[in-house]
């Protein structure tokens, strides 16, 4: 293929995607493609999967299919979770032309100059046991704030998860080329980073593969965050999500006393009955959750709390749900991600009995979902009359322009050019 060709991307899934999608764009664009809109016509289509839930699988089957409908002579590459965990699968999508797993994502480039629209779908993927390098990735251009990739890969073995089979197991970047990727965002004006991964607070420990057992930690991720808070030029970081059980009070003390890493927490919950937890093979009890959040109230009240919860896995009775829902309302987290369970192939959930309807996993969705609106209307109710700082994202959106708070409440005003990228004092 000739590099003088468009390109246009869409990203499924979470952050994480969306630092990779950006870095590739990147790599295409230094190979000389022209990166447009997914909506106008290109020459090649990439889009970066995710596969969390059923949905996510569909809509890439439907993205493929509007694809096809628009712009049939278009090349189709599919990347991501799905793309490693079911390339046979998603090559046999019409108007599928490649699917690269996780260790040939970052090759697209060599692979686009060897495809031709009309031959059958290519893949190119591995055995997930065999995928050890660390690929860094930041988003930039793309949104205000930037996603900076740290972490990747998982080597827990939660009974509803298929992540560590999409990405394999942990593997880390090193502080210091976090911190040279941070002084490279910062000389590009970047204002805020969130740092982002599968599993951050195993952030240094780089698992041993090709046959070896064992895994090393080089690393913390205490001292990476200490590393960040002395770069010069980043006003402000956040953690985008982090497993109870890794994070420590040092790691909660330090926070509460940085001037860059904000007031905000993301701590994956799941459930609020132990039982439940037990039989997602989580590594902690509601317990252990209830004093993180304590300890993080207690150094700071006005930090926000997000919280992801899964309802309707296997095993959850009516009266699991409402230990979980209980234990939310009276818990200080702010606002949840409500996940709906869906099946995935080789999980050891598929396994538990009894199965939760599917209309009432839909419903215990929708009594959280309520709950999480309340939650953070009450938390920014706490603030109204306070001032405190806003970072203004550039996007125009009618007129209007948001930004965020340090404690993520969420702020919208009419559009001013000279607020874009600015951290700004506001009153709530």
């Amino acid at each position: 293929m000739e590099t003088s060709k468009t390109v246009a991307f869409h990203t499924l899934g979470c952050k994480l995607n969306f630092a990779e999608t950006s870095t590739i764009s990147r790599i295409l664009e230094n190979e000389g493609f022209t990166k447009k809109p997914f909506e106008d016509k290109a020459d090649v289509y990439v889009i970066n999967t995710c596969s969390v839930t059923d949905n996510a699988d569909k809509e890439c089957r439907q993205l493929v299919r509007r694809i096809e409908r628009h712009s049939p002579q278009s090349l189709v590459v599919i990347i991501g979770c799905y793309a490693q965990l079911k390339p046979e699968e998603i090559a046999g999508i019409k108007g599928v032309d490649l699917v690269l797993g996780a260790s040939e994502k970052f090759n697209i480039a060599a692979h686009l100059k060897e495809l031709t629209k009309g031959d059958s779908a290519k893949i190119s993927s591995c055995d997930i046991d065999d995928v050890a390098g660390f690929n860094s990735s930041f988003s930039l251009n793309d949104r205000t704030r930037t996603f900076l990739k740290v972490q990747d890969g998982c080597s827990y073995n939660c009974s509803f998860c298929t992540i560590p089979m999409a990405r394999g197991k942990s593997r880390s970047d090193t502080v210091s080329n976090v911190i040279n990727h941070a002084l490279e965002l910062a000389d590009k004006g970047v204002k805020e980073i969130v740092l982002t991964g599968v599993n951050l607070g195993d952030f240094g420990i780089n698992e041993n593969t090709g046959g070896l057992s064992g895994s090393h930690r080089n690393e913390t991720f205490f001292q990476l965050i200490q590393a960040l808070d002395e770069v010069d030029g980043i006003e402000r970081y956040r953690i985008s999500s982090i497993e109870p059980n890794l994070l420590t009070h040092e790691i909660i003390h330090f926070v509460a006393g940085s001037k860059k890493f904000m007031p905000h927490f993301h701590i994956p919950l799941q459930s609020g009955s132990n039982r439940v937890l037990g039989l997602m093979r989580r590594r902690y009890k509601r317990e252990l959750y209830r004093e993180r959040v304590a300890a993080i109230k207690s150094l700071m009240p006005h930090c926000c709390i997000g919280a992801d919860v899964i309802v309707g896995s296997p095993g959850e009775s009516e009266e699991d749900f409402t230990m979980t829902h209980d234990f939310l309302q009276e818990l200080e987290v702010s606002y949840l991600h409500v996940f709906t369970y869906s099946e995935r192939d080789n999980t050891h959930a598929l396994s538990i009995k009894p199965v939760v309807p599917v209309h009432t996993r839909h419903e215990r969705n929708r009594i959280l979902r309520g709950l999480s609106y309340k939650k953070m209307r009450d938390f920014t109710n706490l603030h109204l009359g306070q001032t405190r700082n806003v970072l203004f994202e550039s996007r125009n959106k009618n007129g209007m322009m948001e930004g965020y708070t340090d404690n993520y409440i969420k702020i919208t005003v009419p559009y001013r050019e000279e607020l874009v990228n600015t951290v700004t004092p506001w009153t709530i």
